[in-house]
């Protein structure tokens, strides 16, 4: 059965709202919505063609895991779907996928091509660096380079409310796995600001207004404080301290995105390194346990990679994708043999949202006039 709507989790991020459309046996996409930003994150890119517009305008990065056609080619769809806009879409990737973008899109001609038209950014992740082109779109999508940034960590994007996490695994080819860490809110301990005797007031507010426009920068700020039966002004002259003292302690929730890697102890080092702590695992798993030859040969994972990962790593939730076509008659067989640790949910998707092609008996005809 093939269902064509799109499958949310319910599941208690702050900031988050994961949102696959796909199925297990289609293309991996993964949309996150950044709700307070009101924009999109799409991880992987491949057949995109039954996004609504108004989800793929919504798009400002791309992560993309490697250059295969199943998790790229979908670039050129989101391009002409924001084609007339004047942003700059920010495209994350290997080693090499700003010429492979490029290549893509030289494909078309674009001798319309106008002032207002759409750019990318694209940022190549190497190893303690990334180096950065631009394809601007009134110049037909030729590449520019644009300079390279060092990366000490592996934390490759950063906003108010997220941060964006890689690692380059072995695939055969370079391939990147990501991890999509939630940023800590403003939050207070009501019991800690009794402990220093502080009442609520328009300070707390300023405090608030000051922690989401990033201005926690340690400068003076009054408060109110009870003293025996009166409540008085008291001047603080660390407000990022006081907040240190007062704040409610957070577990931020991630999402862990693993897929095209094999199981090598190489590899296994970098999963553990990048997912240690994830909430939600979204992973691959490719081939049954008989097939582990097949996932050997092409790096993918198998059913008992992935029992082993999640015994590993034990995350709350795990969400398999990326199935082999192989088992489109039956894929079942595939939850048979996952075993999720006690405290680790399960979550199933539909083997099918993408929809499927027409058939000849099904194409509407004309009518008469």
């Amino acid at each position: 059965m093939y269902h064509h709507a799109r499958t949310r989790l319910r599941i208690p991020f702050r900031y988050i709202e994961p949102t696959f459309y796909a199925g297990l046996l289609d293309d991996p996409v993964l949309v996150l919505r950044n709700r307070p930003a009101g924009s999109n994150l799409l991880i992987d890119c491949g057949q995109i063609h039954h996004l609504a517009k108004r989800v793929l305008k919504a798009v400002d990065r791309v992560f993309i895991s490697h250059a295969h056609m199943d998790h790229f080619m979908g670039l050129a769809t989101l391009v002409r779907n924001i084609l007339v806009s004047t942003k700059t879409i920010d495209v994350f990737g290997p080693r090499g996928i700003a010429t492979r973008l490029e290549n893509l899109l030289g494909g078309f001609d674009w001798n319309l091509s106008e002032n207002f038209w759409c750019s990318i950014r694209v940022h190549e992740i190497g190893e303690g660096s990334i180096d950065r082109y631009d394809l601007p779109g009134p110049d037909g999508f030729r590449l520019r380079p644009g300079g390279k940034v060092e990366r000490p960590e592996k934390v490759i994007f950063e906003d108010d409310h997220l941060l964006v996490s890689a690692a380059a695994c072995d695939h055969r080819i370079e391939s990147l796995i990501y991890r999509v860490d939630e940023k800590p809110g403003f939050a207070i301990d009501e019991s800690k600001m009794e402990q220093h005797g502080l009442v609520k007031g328009e300070w707390l507010r300023e405090l608030n207004r000051r922690f989401h426009r990033g201005e926690m920068d340690g400068g003076p700020i009054t408060v109110e404080r009870r003293k025996d039966r009166e409540i008085v002004a008291d001047d603080i002259a660390d407000a990022t301290a006081l907040y240190g003292r007062i704040r409610s302690e957070q577990t931020p929730l991630s999402i862990g995105y693993l897929t095209d890697a094999g199981f090598s102890q190489a590899n296994l080092e970098l999963f553990r390194e990048l997912f240690t702590n994830v909430t939600m695992l979204v992973c691959e798993a490719t081939y049954l346990a008989a097939d582990v030859e097949r996932a050997r040969v092409s790096r993918h994972l198998c059913t008992s990679a992935l029992n082993r990962l999640m015994d590993l790593l034990r995350p709350r939730y795990v969400v398999p994708i990326h199935v082999s076509k192989s088992y489109n008659d039956d894929t079942n067989r595939v939850f048979t043999e996952l075993e999720p640790p006690a405290g680790c949910t399960l979550l199933r998707l539909p083997d099918h949202i993408a929809p499927r092609p027409y058939l000849p008996d099904e194409i509407p005809g004309p009518t008469p006039l």
